[in-house]
């Protein structure tokens, strides 16, 4: 038989001799074991159901050691919410909204653009109302923007230009193609600006200008079909170097065949050759690596996991058709898709702060700095592909790097003065700054004061349940029964507890009475 049952069997033992009536407080407490020894705490490791006095395993030992105060509460520290000094703000994903926080990031960190957006006349006449908030899309990136420059928030909430974007935050979209559309609106919506500075913006940073060029093989005749750029898109099948896949952008192409070009001097369809000319270049040259093609046997899009080299520095010389100007640019970000599929993945960027000329990864909420101000893409060229399937990285030399992840790269023109632009934030969009940053205040006061209270509360429970282990055995003093269950939900707290209910116990002992009173009469 095992130790308690035989321990069990022996404390009811006087039951099968004692008639009903003459049960005594000593037989009361002999079934129940009362006068047990408790164990000592660290010696026994489980709960002895045969002892009422053992509470070891109920996890009174979580009471009974050295105070944690974490384990009082489940609030985390407010402050871990606040923003540190000199960094800068990360952005919350509404779901499948990394792509867009990717370019509010690149776009916040182009100076010229943020301070243009900062005296465009939206806000100003209503600003200051109470309960204002931002409406249109232009006002909600001024918002924002202001947000990441003076917000004491470790992240904001960018839900609100989401929205007026009509986005919908649990399917990712086509990160190029969204960038080359909301350019495109903002440069609508500030051509109506009246400061010329704000209304060509867009224009000013990111517009160039190429030039189709067709020449025809009979008479020589050359005709152009100008066109503006705000980004340029470069294949990169076949390629190993970003300067190859821009010479294929530029690369001539003959019109033979079907594919004759109408040569109006002619009158008629001509061989002849066509290609691309960079007329001007813009201050920041965005290039789309186009890594997500359709994929004809499919009939859906793919990614190609192409690594591609590209340097710091690019020279754009060679490829304008006027010489002679300048046209070194320096990277000044990356912009990341990790996973193998076009359908879903996750978007980071790698952003340089004209400023310090340090380089940051921005990954939603999080950001972190890079050591040595310099560009380390790290795990972002992970796939975690099959074996087979997988590409050696190219060794890439000083100031170079390659990618099978990188999709797009933003170049910023060279100059020979270090950026000193320090961009204000205007005294109406702080003012709403202001204002959220004393909410975040109040909820910070508010966390940390339940966070204490919490803390206040296990500290007396705790002190509570060391004097219930000090007065274990109960003794000469008068005691009642608790329920081991009750006990547990006790300790834990996890739920409230209800008041003491012994009829469960006060009913076993009768129903064992009883029994022995049948067998005593039989």
């Amino acid at each position: 038989m095992a130790p308690r049952l035989q321990l069990e069997k022996a404390a009811w033992r006087w039951a099968e001799t004692v008639r009903p009536e003459e049960v005594s407080q000593e037989h009361i407490e002999t079934a129940y074991r009362i006068w047990l020894e408790p164990c000592i705490r660290g010696v026994c490791r489980r709960n002895c159901k045969g002892n009422p006095n053992c509470l070891v395993g109920i996890g009174e030992h979580i009471w009974l050691g050295e105070i944690d105060e974490n384990s009082f509460h489940n609030i985390d520290d407010p402050n871990c919410e606040r923003r540190k000094k000199n960094s800068f703000v990360g952005l919350t994903n509404l779901g499948a909204t990394c792509y867009v926080n990717t370019f509010l990031q690149v776009w916040f960190l182009n100076l010229e653009l943020r301070q243009a957006l900062y005296f465009s006349s939206f806000l100003k006449t209503t600003c200051f109302l109470t309960d204002y908030e931002p409406q249109t899309i232009c006002e909600h990136l001024q918002y924002l923007f202001a947000l990441l420059q003076n917000s004491n928030r470790r992240y904001i909430d960018p839900s609100g230009f989401v929205k007026a974007l009509g986005l919908d935050t649990g399917q990712q979209q086509d990160a190029q193609e969204f960038s080359k559309l909301f350019m495109s609106l903002l440069e609508d919506t500030l051509s109506k600006q009246k400061n010329p500075d704000v209304r060509n913006i867009v224009q000013q940073q990111f517009c160039g200008e190429y030039a189709y060029v067709t020449v025809c093989n009979q008479c020589g005749r050359e005709s152009k079909l100008l066109s503006k750029f705000y980004e340029l898109e470069l294949n990169i099948q076949g390629h190993k170097q970003l300067t190859d896949c821009i010479s294929e952008f530029l690369k001539e192409e003959k019109l033979e065949g079907d594919n004759r070009y109408f040569c109006e001097n002619c009158q008629s369809k001509q061989n002849a050759t066509r290609k691309i000319r960079l007329l001007s270049l813009p201050c920041t040259l965005n290039l789309q690596l186009m890594r997500f093609v359709f994929d004809r046997q499919t009939g859906h899009k793919k990614k190609l996991n192409t690594y591609i080299g590209f340097s710091e520095i690019l020279d754009m010389e060679p490829y304008v058709e006027h010489k002679g100007g300048s046209y070194v640019y320096e990277l000044s970000a990356v912009l990341i898709h990790r996973g193998v599929s076009a359908y879903s993945g996750h978007y980071i960027a790698h952003v340089k702060d004209p400023q310090s000329g340090e380089w940051y990864k921005f990954n939603d909420e999080d950001i972190e700095k890079m050591e040595g101000k310099k560009l380390q893409l790290g795990i972002e060229e992970d796939l975690a592909e099959p074996s087979k399937s997988q590409t050696r990285k190219p060794k890439c030399g000083k100031g170079t790097h390659c990618s099978r992840n990188a999709y797009m790269l933003v170049y910023r023109l060279q100059t020979q003065e270090k950026t000193t632009t320090t961009v204000q934030v205007p005294a109406f969009l702080q003012e709403l700054v202001d204002r959220d940053n004393c909410k975040f205040e109040e909820w910070c006061i508010e966390m940390a004061e339940m966070r204490k209270q919490s803390v206040d509360k296990g500290k007396a429970k705790h002190e509570e349940v060391k004097e219930l282990y000090q007065r274990l055995p109960a003794g000469a003093e008068p005691y009642e029964f608790v329920s081991l269950e009750w006990l547990q939900k006790w300790l834990d707290e996890s739920t409230p507890t209800k008041p003491i209910d012994n009829h469960a116990c006060l009913t076993v002992f009768c129903e064992v009475l009883t029994l022995c009173s049948q067998v005593i009469c039989m």
